[in-house]
């Protein structure tokens, strides 16, 4: 049988939409969770059995203790076209750090909204930031239907306000993407059809997963692996680390590592410490490289092909989300910048214009400074060589969060850039 194409798929919403509830109510009709683990929950008194299906995700007992979910928790399972790892992002604000590095390996998304409760900020929030990182395709699920009666208007009227939001972020066609109403507490509709919703004649929520597309390999892009760490192995050499995320790399070509500028020949590529001939995107990596010392290569460099290597930014523009600030972002700030695996302090030399994130239409020139809750273009000024390129021709390296103070302030994508000269 031919391999299923395997997918990320992140879980995005408010908190208390339901999300866990839903991926664990399918897990449990899918028959990868027994009645014996259910039954226990139960068991667990009145909040047992609130939460027994959202706790299948939750493997931390903090997060039992407080019913939230914290970490990324990854689990997987199939449809009958393919094969999902299910990355099930926090709907608690305190954790948008690991929604973003959740977000940004994810091929596609469900976002979950509560019928009873409509769109909410972290609604909006987590739509905005699915979209900065490059999630284009979702699968809408309006939850909680039996709280109000499983009416179709009550349906038809938060459909709309979601499919307006989502187009005022950006994404395309909004209203083509699957709309499923839900009970995941009640089991209506997930994996089986709802006799509550006899009005309602699309997919159940398993059957709707089946609707995305596997994105293309960007395999004739130019080579790109991020640089995650650098070993040096006794009797093999250096070896660094990463995941490919454009490009085909093979055995005997010539590499070269951005900023440095350093070249080395490839020996060898081990994956799941197996030696491959060639890698491709998506396939994490060691590669072991001949001619550098460990300390020639750092994290954060890009290794790319010397003829087509990435550009390194002087300054560039971005269009950022602010997800939290204690006061207001303005001129001259500089946090530091997590794009791909490089950590470098940024100054935001200016903030040119604040957008309507729900249209994203300019609403003012030049702001004095911009706070929680606005989409701004600002224009940045790395204070040492960084790698990034435009969300136009590289969108696998364009995007970015910014994190201060032990919180995630913005995430965001490079728009264009000025490439610093060669010196």
């Amino acid at each position: 049988m031919a391999k299923k194409p395997h997918l990320n798929l992140v879980i995005i919403g408010h908190v208390d939409h339901g999300k866990s509830t839903l991926v664990g109510r399918t897990f449990y009709e899918k028959g990868l969770i027994s009645d014996s683990v259910i039954k226990k929950f139960e068991e667990m008194g009145d909040k047992g059995k609130t939460f027994k299906f959202a706790w299948v995700m939750d493997s931390v007992s903090e997060e039992r203790e407080r019913g939230l979910t914290i970490d990324l928790a990854h689990k997987r399972f199939e449809t009958d076209d393919f094969y999902f790892t299910v990355i099930d992002a926090p709907g608690h604000r305190d954790f948008v750090k690991n929604m973003i590095t959740g977000t940004s390996q994810a091929d596609a998304g469900v976002l979950v909204v509560a019928a009873d409760d409509g769109v909410m900020p972290q609604t909006r929030e987590h739509s905005a930031l699915a979209y900065t990182l490059g999630v284009g395709q979702l699968v809408v699920v309006i939850n909680k239907m039996d709280l109000v009666d499983y009416e179709q208007k009550a349906f038809e009227d938060l459909k709309s306000d979601v499919v307006k939001l989502l187009s005022g972020i950006g994404f395309k066609n909004p209203e083509k993407f699957p709309y499923v109403p839900t009970s995941a507490f009640q089991g209506e509709n997930v994996t089986k059809p709802s006799e509550e919703m006899g009005w309602y004649d699309g997919p159940t929520f398993l059957s709707a997963l089946d609707t995305f597309e596997v994105p293309e390999k960007p395999v004739n892009k130019p080579l790109r692996i991020p640089v995650q760490d650098v070993y040096s192995i006794k009797g093999v050499g250096t070896v660094p680390v990463g995941r490919v995320e454009t490009g085909v790399i093979k055995k005997g070509d010539r590499v070269l590592f951005t900023p440095s500028g350093n070249t080395a020949e490839v020996k060898s590529i081990e994956m799941h410490h197996e030696e491959i001939p060639e890698a491709e995107p998506g396939d994490n990596i060691g590669f072991n490289v001949r001619g550098l010392s460990r300390d020639d290569i750092r994290r954060g460099e890009v290794a790319s092909h010397p003829d087509n290597p990435p550009k390194v930014a002087e300054e560039f523009t971005a269009r950022i989300a602010v997800l939290a600030h204690p006061t207001g972002i303005t001129a001259g700030y500089t946090p530091v910048f997590h794009a791909h695996t490089a950590q470098t302090a940024c100054e935001i030399t200016e903030i040119l214009e604040k957008l309507d994130p729900k249209t994203g239409k300019v609403v003012e020139k030049n702001p004095d400074f911009i706070k929680k809750g606005d989409m701004a273009t600002i224009r940045v000024k790395p204070t040492r060589p960084l790698v990034i390129e435009t969300a136009e021709e590289m969108p696998e390296l364009s995007r970015f969060a910014i994190r201060d103070m032990g919180k995630t302030i913005a995430a965001g994508a490079c728009i264009s850039l000025v490439e610093k000269k060669k010196s």
